[in-house]
């Protein structure tokens, strides 16, 4: 395997694929206690996962690069004990080392911390915790099956504060059937209240496979509305620049540079990154391969001193370009004009979907809400 190059940042992704209720419009690897069997529970987790970190390191070798970002996703990272995400944090600093300044993140629901566990995980080293808090209206959270008390978000994110956390972020999604303009502007206000440093708003994306994608296809609840979902993204910017939070990609915003995640501006760069757990998907120099899905096979690949990885590819010059375009021009920083035909970047101009800063491309908000389109012009 080529090594990862030196003067990038280079990250690790722990994904811990657990979680108390599966929500039906998420389709991420993760699993209730219910679906698990052999050798993938929770309590053994821990010791999988440090095994890969080890693992990893091997592979990697003696000239392997510290680690400048950590990020432990789900799932949900905090039903796993303080303890344990500390020994994988731990057998990563001890595998790697931890660069000096190094960012380390959790996902948390709302509901799945306490004082006491977010003083353990701040002492062991964590920075930046990112709370699940979606909405702040409860028939809207009903629809998406989550199942914390909206009162519990300015309480975990006191907590968090008290702990000594540098960074609090809080997650949103607009666009849910049956929320209206006034519920999301309920959500942003509430999110707003609990002076966040980072937030991320994404729109509902109903997933092939998943039980909301059912119930759209039966017509049980109506599809997200483009008209509904555009309404609701520009009131979210306009609400997060007057409060102080610049976006620096389509989707998040900041209240300044240290604010940012560093982990995902790591993808959007596409820099590198080493993913552990069941499913994780890893990127070293232009390779990329993902591990096997469940916990079950997971362990019992771990436990016989196999890699976990399912399958994997080679990145040629044309992919490595798309997604160059793909990813980084829903950046604030902008997208560097020596990748795209000049032309083509004069158009998307010339329709007030973007301006020249420099020598770089950067939306505008119009050019934000048709993203996807942007780029299909860019490169098709």
């Amino acid at each position: 395997m080529p090594a990862a190059p030196a003067e990038a940042p280079f990250g690790v992704y722990v994904h811990v694929p657990f979680c108390a209720v599966r929500c039906g419009y998420c389709d991420f690897n993760t699993y209730t206690a219910t679906e698990l069997g052999g050798g993938g529970s929770q309590a053994a987790y821990a010791g999988h996962a440090v095994a890969e970190v080890e693992y990893a390191a091997r592979v990697l070798g003696p000239d392997r690069p510290e680690v400048a970002t950590v990020f432990f996703g789900g799932g949900t990272p905090t039903l796993l004990p303080a303890d344990d995400l500390t020994q994988i944090l731990s057998a990563i600093d001890s595998s790697f080392g931890l660069a000096e300044g190094a960012e380390v993140t959790t996902e948390a629901n709302p509901d799945s911390v306490t004082p006491e566990a977010l003083s353990a995980l701040r002492e062991a080293g964590f920075t930046r915790v990112s709370f699940g808090m979606q909405s702040a209206v409860r028939h809207v959270l009903q629809v998406l099956e989550r199942t914390h008390d909206p009162a519990r978000v300015p309480q975990a994110v006191a907590w968090a504060r008290a702990a000594g956390f540098e960074q609090v972020s809080l997650d949103l999604i607009y666009g849910t059937p049956g929320e209206t303009v006034a519920d999301w502007r309920a959500s942003v206000d509430a999110a707003l209240a609990c002076a966040p440093d980072h937030v991320s708003a994404y729109s509902l994306i109903v997933e092939d496979g998943t039980r909301l994608a059912r119930q759209v296809r039966t017509g049980v609840i109506p599809a997200p509305d483009d008209d509904d979902l555009a309404e609701k993204y520009v009131i979210a910017d306009d609400a997060f620049s007057e409060a102080g939070l610049h976006w620096y990609e389509v989707s998040n915003w900041a209240r300044d540079e240290a604010a940012r995640c560093r982990h995902n501006e790591l993808y959007w760069r596409s820099n590198d990154w080493w993913g552990v757990g069941p499913g994780a998907h890893s990127h070293v120099a232009g390779e990329r391969w993902w591990n096997v899905k469940h916990p079950s096979a997971y362990a019992a690949r771990i436990a016989g001193r196999e890699s976990p990885a399912q399958d994997g590819e080679t990145l040629d010059d044309k992919s490595r370009h798309l997604e160059r375009v793909l990813l980084e021009i829903r950046l604030r920083d902008g997208l560097a004009l020596d990748l795209v035909d000049k032309a083509r970047a004069e158009d998307v101009v010339r329709r007030d979907l973007g301006v020249l800063e420099q020598d770089h491309l950067v939306l505008t908000r119009k050019g934000r809400l048709l993203a996807d389109a942007v780029v299909r012009d860019l490169v098709d």
